[in-house]
């Protein structure tokens, strides 16, 4: 009941009431930003969602869009901004995903939605993450989040799919904040991003 009915319910009261609490730190990003970026505050790229549909998942920008002679983007570390690194260490960046969820194409908690190009590469088991919402926090981000290995992430994330709960979300809910405030895991050691998915099988 809490899985099919419920949670829908409590991710969009709970969406709605933090997009209200936290809109005066959205705006001043937004305006930031957009001086910082040229006027482009938001940064969207294609996820799969429940069932592998696809949306686009809304998030702050964080790197420029500098180019090297040739019109290749330069390395993401060479185009992460100091601001840009400040809204990712206090995973402000995250706030706009708040969007996703009130139109219902993400939950607030949930395996993270991943890059479409993945899909082929999953295994069945690792497939299950799609028979859920993804979030803008998960069982993988209050455990090790960029830190852990693609593995161990599936793992978590197989293991959240099979084990829904509204006590399991407060917990999660609960630890993201802990984990918010110490800055754990936003990234993989000595990396800007965390490196692309490859394959398990």
């Amino acid at each position: 009941m809490y899985k099919t009915l419920l949670k829908p319910i409590f991710d969009f009261l709970l969406a709605l009431i933090g997009f209200a609490i936290l809109s005066p730190f959205f705006l001043i990003v937004l305006v930031l930003l957009m001086f910082n970026n040229q006027g482009k505050p938001f940064f969207f790229q294609k996820r799969p969602g429940k069932n592998g549909k696809i949306f686009k998942v809304i998030k702050f920008k964080t790197m420029n869009d500098k180019k090297d002679d040739k019109g290749i983007l330069l390395p993401d570390a060479k185009r992460l901004t100091e601001l840009g690194k400040f809204v990712r260490k206090t995973s402000l960046d995250e706030l706009p995903q708040l969007i996703n969820v009130l139109k219902g194409d993400m939950s607030l908690i949930g395996p993270r939605p991943l890059l479409p190009e993945y899909i082929p590469l999953y295994t069945p088991a690792q497939s299950k993450r799609h028979n859920v919402k993804p979030g803008i926090t998960g069982w993988a981000q209050v455990n090790g989040r960029n830190a852990i290995s693609w593995k161990k992430k599936f793992e978590l994330d197989i293991w959240y799919v099979e084990n829904i709960s509204f006590k399991l979300d407060i917990k999660i809910l609960l630890k993201t904040v802990f984990k918010v405030i110490k800055s754990e895991g936003i990234n993989a050691v000595d990396a800007v991003t965390t490196e692309k998915f490859t394959g398990l099988n």
